[in-house]
């Protein structure tokens, strides 16, 4: 029997055998749903943290020198006792890896702290992201300016009172107003808006669009306090194969400048996407192992239904394989017909589930700050698996009404 005439009569049976088919086809449906679900929200998550979190938070081919790192998981009190009696990120240490660098390398000088915003037009609100930068950052961070300018090396040099603001911080102390040119006062220091970013969303709650960002010599490394503690110096490596050399190359630098002994560790610290999301990697490996461990109990139970079905089946239709026999169809013909029939039910049940499981994961990212993303190879491994329950719980049945005595079939009621 050729391949597509058994789909055929398959699906065939499908139709004319409903609630049967229904009840055989729940639990691949069932299992294949949440198997996209979870895969859906994971890879959502995976894409978010991994691409939104690490370009716009941290930058791309970039690591931070910093005290200790801004972002960790499950630290012991002792430890944080320990990174506290570090020596602070001075000034004196940015310029000196600043002339380490090869040409080519980005670097810029980062402080910031939390600060209260005000204009002739919004006396006050939720307090602003104050951050003293030198101008390279603004390239290292990929920031667009969406209205002005950025700020320049004179600016820099000059100590200018100019920011760059960002578009959640333009629209409400500016309600309706072109906020270029105008006064805007941080923890009522005046700075001149000369730029407003291109609006950039949350990373884990936070908002970029309430970020201020003014030139590192201005009044603004007062307000962050950076003459005494620098948040960090941020470098950028112009490719990924120039990433660890620069950061052994920074390494050198500070335990010269620490007079570290090579048996003693480092009293700094490097964060980078790989680094600050080394305990994202691990949650992501035990969700997607939850995400395939718990469906397979259902595809189980699932396979057993199927079984048991296609064995009802081969009861009810043995005069039908006895006849079909006598006119010649062979062995392989009664097994390839089962098999596919059997496979036919179970792949249109993973494919009820593959629509189901986009449908459950693009409506917990509707209710939820849960992102979701499909990904293609997910569909493709849902249909996979239901031919392959299929397939595996039709074997038996299927052999077992091939190897029928056709004379004993035809005589079967």
């Amino acid at each position: 029997m050729p391949i597509f005439e058994a789909i055929r009569l398959a699906l065939q049976q499908i139709r004319v055998q409903k609630l049967k088919s229904f009840f055989t086809l729940i639990g691949v449906t069932i299992s294949v749903m949440f198997l996209i679900a979870v895969i859906s929200i994971v890879q959502g998550m995976s894409k978010y943290v991994e691409e939104d979190f690490a370009g716009k938070f941290l930058g791309v081919n970039t690591f931070n020198l910093r005290r200790f790192p801004d972002i960790n998981t499950d630290e012991t009190e002792e430890t944080w006792r320990m990174w506290l009696r570090r020596p602070k990120i001075s000034i004196e240490d940015a310029l000196a890896v600043r002339e380490a660098l090869p040409v080519g390398t980005k670097w810029a000088m980062h402080d910031i702290t939390w600060a209260d915003g005000s204009s002739q037009f919004m006396p006050g609100g939720p307090q602003v992201l104050a951050q003293a930068a030198t101008p390279e950052l603004f390239s290292i961070k990929d920031l667009v300016i969406t209205k002005g300018r950025v700020y320049t090396d004179q600016d820099e040099e000059m100590g200018a009172a100019v920011v760059v603001i960002g578009s959640e911080i333009a629209d409400r102390y500016f309600p309706n107003l072109d906020p270029i040119g105008r006064e805007f006062k941080i923890n009522k220091f005046p700075f001149q808006v000369i730029g407003v970013l291109e609006k950039q969303g949350t990373v884990f709650g936070l908002s970029l669009d309430r970020q201020v960002i003014a030139p590192f010599h201005s009044q603004m490394n007062r307000i962050t306090g950076a003459r005494h503690n620098l948040y960090g110096v941020v470098v950028q490596a112009p490719d990924p194969s120039k990433f660890k050399p620069l950061q052994e190359m920074v390494r050198e630098v500070m335990r010269k400048r620490r007079h570290l002994r090579p048996s003693e560790p480092d009293n700094f610290s490097f964060e980078s996407s790989e680094s600050a999301l080394s305990g994202w990697l691990t949650i992501k490996k035990y969700l997607v192992l939850a995400g395939m461990v718990l469906p397979a109990i259902g595809l189980v139970v699932g396979a057993i239904v199927i079984m048991n079905i296609m064995l009802v089946a081969v009861a009810e239709r043995t005069r039908e394989i006895g006849i079909r026999k006598s006119l010649g169809a062979r062995r392989r013909d009664i097994l390839r017909q089962f098999l596919v029939e059997s496979a036919a039910l179970s792949v249109v049940g993973a494919i009820f589930g593959i629509i189901l499981g986009i449908g459950l994961s693009e409506a917990i990212a509707a209710v939820s700050p849960l992102p979701a993303a499909v990904a293609p190879w997910s569909i493709v491994l849902g249909v996979a698996i239901g031919a392959g329950v299929g397939i595996t719980a039709g074997a038996y049945p299927a052999s077992r009404a091939s190897r029928l005595d056709p004379i004993a079939a035809m005589r079967a009621e």
